[in-house]
């Protein structure tokens, strides 16, 4: 109970900066290892050959992320657990004051993992688990993460969120269903995501898949999610978001290569190594439109873009197909 009252407050420490500063990241997704012991059908982030980018290297970006006043640091891939030295990047994290997290398909769980994880301060955990059998699509399934999910509802001392999903092909959406309701038993938040394909693009759900939409929203229990919810339902039933994005300003996504762009979906862009990436550039990325804002599927962009709407309003913006890269870029959006 002291370690999450801790948490809590440091969080709400960092929420409360959030609204009185708006020259520093709140979210960096730092990617140290591209590859991924899974392949599902609908993600474009990861290989099956890419080596764990050397700890001293992650380190240094950890530490230029903090100089840029990051708030929250978050490891995704690829799948982070992969990397043998993950422990000592949350811990550095931790040391430099930004709240860490980790994005992770489950797969890499352990108790004795888990008891590394708490020794080391991580604060959050994500797991998406899309089936509740494993299927041509998705292994990440409810019925072999199962004892994983157990282990952290015993061992875990960090906050543990599921992620449900619908869209992009997955089999039986109403699987999404059992697993949000898995994850209130145990005593994790849940909340819900709207898949794009493995080509970036968005599908709007057919009518099967918007029943099962409106029913993972009564157990979403993540207050960011409820806050976003218009938004997903624009999604949800095909329609533009009007918006302004803020990605590469008060969102970063950091590639394996220390590239910085405004998200999975538009790496390249702005394509600016982290080393030079000054508070000049967070400055110009805030009011930077992004051309693939209107039909965005990004979910952590979108909420980080929450914190400024009171004070820098959206802005009407012509709708552009996803994938439609900003202006002056010549090379491809995505990638994978």
């Amino acid at each position: 109970m002291l370690r999450r009252a801790s948490r809590l407050t440091r969080v709400a420490g960092k929420v409360a900066w959030a609204f009185l500063d708006r020259r520093h990241p709140l979210l960096a997704h730092v990617v140290p290892i591209r590859r991924c012991n899974l392949s599902c059908t609908y993600c474009n982030e990861y290989d099956a050959v890419s080596k764990p980018v050397p700890l001293p290297l992650v380190l240094r970006r950890l530490d230029l992320l903090a100089a840029l006043g990051t708030s929250m640091i978050t490891f995704s891939g690829g799948e982070p657990m992969l990397h043998p030295e993950l422990d000592a990047m949350i811990a550095h994290a931790r040391e430099r004051r930004m709240i860490s997290s980790i994005i992770t398909n489950g797969y890499h769980l352990s108790p004795e993992r888990i008891e590394r994880l708490n020794r080391s301060g991580l604060d959050y955990l994500q797991i998406s688990v899309d089936n509740v059998e494993p299927d041509e699509v998705s292994l990440k399934s409810l019925r072999l993460l199962e004892p994983k999910l157990k282990w952290l509802a015993e061992l875990a001392l960090f906050g543990v969120n599921i992620n449900s999903v619908v869209g992009a092909g997955v089999s039986h959406p109403e699987d999404a269903l059992a697993v949000a309701r898995r994850a209130r038993e145990l005593g994790f938040t849940s909340s819900v995501g709207i898949l794009h394909d493995g080509h970036g693009q968005l599908k709007p759900l057919s009518a099967r898949e918007l029943a099962v939409y409106e029913g993972l929203k009564q157990f979403g229990s993540r207050g960011d999610t409820r806050a976003n919810a218009r938004f997903q339902d624009n999604l949800a039933a095909g329609r533009s978001n009007s918006w302004s994005c803020r990605a590469g300003s008060r969102y970063l996504y950091v590639d394996e290569s220390g590239l910085v762009s405004y998200c999975s979906q538009m790496r390249g862009s702005p394509g600016i190594p982290l080393e030079a990436y000054t508070k000049g550039d967070l400055r110009r990325e805030y009011d930077t439109p992004k051309s693939c804002a209107p039909f965005c599927t990004v979910n952590c962009a979108q909420r980080v873009a929450l914190f400024d709407n009171w004070r820098s309003p959206q802005k009407a913006q012509a709708a552009a197909p996803v994938g439609t890269a900003p202006a002056g870029r010549k090379d491809e959006v995505l990638a994978g």
